[in-house]
């Protein structure tokens, strides 16, 4: 891919996203609008030494148009700013749901694309003290990201590559995938079921400690270093497990696992999940 610079335009960039975002925004060589309506959000922009941006000059003068807001607000924000936005010009998102909804302003001339990070990976080697503290990404971490852009023109996946990259760097990868197929992954997969089960495994731990009277560092040892084995074990096949750990395994499935539930990747559930996360009566698209 090669270098560009363009112009972005972050919208929220003093929020929780839009304040990440900016900040390594700030280090490229891309001329970068800060955009922010809360008095919270203006006072952290101002205080990195980031000018502010009013919205409509900011719009129209950009290339690229980051929504760095709340998926809540996405309608409401794209109504006002799409129609804003000059001819050719990408408007991005962070997240699939508001885009797989159908949520979004839309013009004929304006491409909508959506990148989402996939954060540093379990099994990233990490060297520095830094790399180990981020594990978020877009600091220290490498990360790979997974986007998706509504265009065939090769000029405007790299215009849109060319900022992701920026946005959360240190990027590894760009997966090309569909809008769909991006809302299929978060949240069906990552948080409908991997981050559901990074809270079962807390849930587990206090009844280990609380229920079972085990020592909490006992139980908090064991569990790390078992977490650490069974994703390697299963996601990298490092080792196979022992026949009596298999045992324990299909016990443990069979007393919490449904038998049915594989049906979270239909399509028909997808939607009942983004219309509850969007507070929507049905997903209309």
């Amino acid at each position: 891919m090669t270098e560009q610079n363009h112009t972005i335009a972050v919208i929220g960039a003093g929020g929780k996203m839009g304040t990440r975002i900016s900040d390594n925004l700030a280090r490229t060589d891309h001329r970068v609008h800060y955009v922010e309506n809360s008095p919270a959000g203006q006072q952290r922009i101002s205080a990195a030494g980031r000018p502010l941006t009013e919205a409509p000059e900011a719009v129209a003068d950009a290339d690229i148009v980051v929504l760095a807001v709340p998926d809540l607000a996405l309608a409401a924000v794209s109504a006002e700013l799409v129609p804003q936005m000059r001819s050719g010009a990408i408007v991005l998102t962070l997240d699939p749901a508001a885009a797989y909804a159908g949520l979004l302003a839309t013009r004929p001339d304006v491409v909508q694309a959506v990148a989402h990070p996939c954060h540093p990976s379990v099994f990233l080697e990490r060297t520095t003290a830094e790399e180990y503290a981020d594990t978020f990404g877009g600091i220290a971490a490498a990360q790979d990201v997974v986007a998706a852009v509504e265009s065939e023109d090769p000029a405007v996946r790299e215009t849109v590559e060319a900022t992701v990259r920026a946005m959360y760097a240190p990027v590894i990868d760009v997966h090309w995938v569909s809008v769909k197929q991006l809302a299929q992954l978060e949240p069906t997969l990552v948080e409908t079921i991997a981050c559901m089960i990074g809270a079962l495994l807390k849930e587990s731990l206090h009844e280990a400690v609380h229920t079972m009277g085990v020592p909490e560092p006992a139980a908090r040892a064991m569990l790390l270093g078992h977490v650490q084995v069974a994703l390697a074990n299963t996601l990298r096949g490092d080792n196979p497990f022992s026949d009596a750990c298999l045992i324990a395994m299909d016990y443990g499935r069979q007393s919490i696992i449904k038998e049915d539930w594989k049906k979270v990747f239909r399509d028909d559930e997808l939607d009942k999940n983004l219309a509850t996360m969007l507070h929507l009566e049905q997903v209309e698209r």
